[in-house]
């Protein structure tokens, strides 16, 4: 039996400690060891897993097998690949998911937090852009850096000043994951140039994907997924690491419910099926333009898993 080392911590909103028990859940994507619980602070109400494994502990649970790092992988055969880029650009010029989307301005210096494999950076550097990236996992960034860009191998937490500071600072499902969020976003801050943007994406908790999936919600992705943030939630850490939230959008997708109904037919004994779905994520592009109006509707009623939420440097 794996011994994982955990730890308790209290809001990092620094409330006074007085939690209410949300869930317990385990790894339901990958199936590795544990169960975890998810609190409220009845305080502010932001969800936190705790106890959680420690950050020493964390890369048990990204394997190389993790998704979010082989779906960001630029492709070496780009002629093979090509009709999918195609389609990818047709479908994010006449369809707004969401997803990545970013505030009208000028091209400059961007940083990418948890840019993995690297796409999304060399796509905008492919525009112009002068970018950088951190990344925790050394696989991942050795794909990144092999574009010819500058990864910082490590946690946010742990990462060096840039040189200059950033125009933009993106990343997107990352905040949830780090062990220390108010540290990172006052550290943003700081590397960011009077006015810069951060433009996040995160799971969106308040959502009803997790009132109606609960422990087998597909964002919720325990132990990996540390915080569960709400719009209210989210804006109160923005405010207090000194940022302006300037508008939120809700991702115009439904992966999230399809894949959670997912692991409930892979545990009811469908695993053919299950398995097929859980992995719909990861495929998702001609679904989620076909399932696009749904989605829209959704969205507008703020009520899709995931979101973005753009935020400005406070004077």
């Amino acid at each position: 039996m794996i011994n994982i080392a955990m730890e308790d911590v209290g809001c990092p909103l620094e409330c006074v400690r007085a939690d209410e028990v949300v869930l317990t859940g385990t790894d339901q994507l990958h199936g590795l060891p544990g169960a975890f619980t998810v609190v409220r602070c009845r305080s502010c109400g932001l969800m936190r897993t705790n106890p959680r494994p420690v950050p020493s502990a964390m890369d048990l649970y990204y394997p190389d097998d993790y998704g979010p790092h082989l779906g960001t992988r630029v492709p070496a055969n780009r002629i093979r690949k090509r009709h999918f880029a195609e389609l990818r650009t047709t479908a994010k010029r006449i369809l707004e998911f969401n997803s990545t989307r970013l505030p009208i301005m000028p091209v400059g210096r961007m940083l990418e937090i948890g840019c993995a494999a690297g796409s999304f950076m060399h796509e905008m550097a492919t525009k112009g852009w002068q970018v950088q990236g951190v990344e925790v996992s050394p696989a991942a960034a050795a794909d990144a850096a092999s574009l010819g860009h500058t990864v910082h191998v490590g946690t946010l937490e742990d990462a060096p000043a840039p040189s200059e500071a950033f125009d933009l600072i993106v990343g997107w499902m990352v905040l949830e994951h780090l062990h220390q969020p108010m540290l990172a976003l006052k550290k943003l801050k700081e590397w960011a140039k009077p006015g810069g943007w951060l433009v996040l994406s995160v799971p969106n908790a308040g959502s009803w994907d997790f009132r109606v999936f609960r422990d087998k919600w597909y964002a919720l992705d325990l132990p990996r997924h540390l915080y569960h943030y709400t719009t209210t939630t989210l804006g109160l850490m923005l405010a207090k690491a000194g940022w302006q939230a300037d508008r939120i959008y809700f991702h115009r997708v439904l992966v999230d419910p399809i894949a959670s109904f997912g692991y409930i037919l892979r545990d009811m004994g469908m695993k053919r099926v299950g398995r097929k779905l859980i992995r719909f994520p990861e495929h998702a592009l001609y679904w989620n333009c076909a399932l696009f109006p749904l989605g829209a509707a959704a969205a507008a009623m703020g009520q899709t898993g995931r979101m973005t939420i753009w935020a400005r440097k406070a004077p």
